[in-house]
């Protein structure tokens, strides 16, 4: 069977391979996409809250209260959740990213990660228009709700410092104001804080596939396969699929988000991928009641996003093996509070769904060469913002890999930081 051939495989068909194969097409790449379920967003890219967070400059890390931290502890929160069996694999993990977290960490990494999020929603505006569907972005911006005047005044300290780090802004809305723009929602409040700038997503899964039909009809290819037959070959590097026909490309891309190290930990690199993973599922709204902004219930540790499909409640992080069986507690602990904020009717999935996000400590992504394979590139590792950022990293990416001046300092993202 005779080899098929391409400049660059892109192993993975998330928001962040997809986004690399288009920036890697439009500079003249022919790519071939490679995924094991043979379409796009299949994945960790289909489950999410739906924001464009260019607000967001600040990663999440680590907590540094001490309450905090033993409240997580505790294992009984909706914010956090975790599996005593995974603790031996967890534990290290947690305190790599706890160093890492200090606030000159902290600082370090929000300063890296800026030009990304600055670029973010200006990168996915170019690709939604080139894709034809704008419907799926709205600008709404979103609302961060509190419970109590502790919560509030320490995010409007965080507002604050946005403001001076990035020109982020931000309305300090009180209990009226949140009633003008959110009628439906009931409870006792001490106000919250309206971000109007980042875009919202009513279909994430669907934008992924918008952006891959968008690469198909552009000449890109997609091949089903599974990543882990990727092998180095001369001049290059070759995949292939349940049938033994081959792809054979110079360069190749690792992004696969959670499974990257199905790829970069046989070929020998030592690299501190965490995983957190999430659930959520949707429900209908009862009567005539409407959500007009995604709704993060600070106090809580939930989300409401108004989805195509319904309202989607999402979850905090779950600390467990990736692979492990789906354990969606945290749906049921928030599921009632969120009945109290906002009448969700009946679920519309019969079950909750499941995905992995794929972090490193310092909560900056891992972009660029892979410095002991030839032709090997890493694009992995978005945190908490792959949606986010998957446009604005594959245009790094691809300015790397084409020869460009990238439009921002990569030397953060580099995988030699892990030594």
């Amino acid at each position: 069977m005779v080899d098929l051939r391409a400049d660059v495989l892109v192993l993975g068909a998330g928001i962040v391979g997809v986004s690399a194969a288009l920036h890697l097409q439009q500079r003249g790449r022919d790519v071939v996409l490679v995924d094991k379920h043979g379409m796009a967003g299949e994945e960790t890219s289909y489950g999410n809250a739906g924001l464009i967070e260019c607000s967001s400059v600040f990663p999440y890390m680590f907590p540094r209260d001490l309450r905090q931290i033993l409240r997580y502890a505790s294992n009984c929160t909706a914010e956090a959740h975790y599996h005593v069996d995974a603790l031996s694999t967890v534990l290290p993990w947690l305190w790599h990213y706890f160093r890492a977290s200090s606030p000159e960490g902290a600082m370090r990494s929000a300063r890296a990660a800026l030009p990304l999020i600055a670029r973010s929603l200006v990168e996915h505006e170019a690709l939604i228009d080139a894709a034809g569907v704008p419907d799926l972005l709205r600008r709404t911006g979103w609302i961060k709700l509190f419970r109590s005047q502790a919560s509030l005044a320490k995010s409007v300290a965080d507002l604050e410092r946005a403001r001076e780090f990035a020109g982020v802004e931000g309305d300090v809305l009180d209990t009226a104001a949140i009633a003008i723009r959110e009628p439906h929602l009931s409870g006792p409040f001490a106000g919250a804080i309206y971000w109007p700038a980042p875009g919202f997503v009513p279909d994430p899964g669907r934008l992924t596939k918008a952006y891959a039909e968008l690469f198909v009809r552009n000449g890109g290819r997609l091949f089903a396969a599974d990543a882990r037959t990727l092998e180095q070959a001369p001049h290059g590097w070759r995949i292939k699929d349940a049938s033994g026909q081959a792809v054979k490309a110079r360069e190749s891309v690792v992004a696969l988000g959670p499974w990257s190290d199905l790829v970069f930990a046989p070929l020998g690199y030592n690299i501190p991928l965490g995983i957190k993973r999430g659930y959520h599922q949707h429900f209908a709204a009862r009567g005539n009641a409407v959500l007009n902004h995604p709704i993060l219930d600070a106090d809580r540790g939930y989300l409401l996003a108004p989805m195509n499909r319904g309202i989607r409640l999402t979850t905090g992080a779950e600390f467990a093996c990736r692979d492990a069986p789906p354990t969606p507690v945290q749906i049921a602990r928030t599921l009632p509070v969120a009945r109290s904020l906002f009448p969700l009717g009946d679920a519309v999935d019969a079950k909750p769904w499941m995905g992995a996000r794929p972090c490193l400590p310092d909560m900056l992504p891992v972009i660029g060469r892979a410095p002991r394979h030839p032709g090997l590139w890493f694009d992995f590792g978005h945190q908490h913002h792959g949606l986010t950022l998957g446009p604005a990293t594959g245009r790094l990416l691809a300015e790397m890999m084409t020869g460009e001046t990238p439009f921002a300092d990569p030397a953060p993202f580099a995988v030699e930081r892990f030594g």
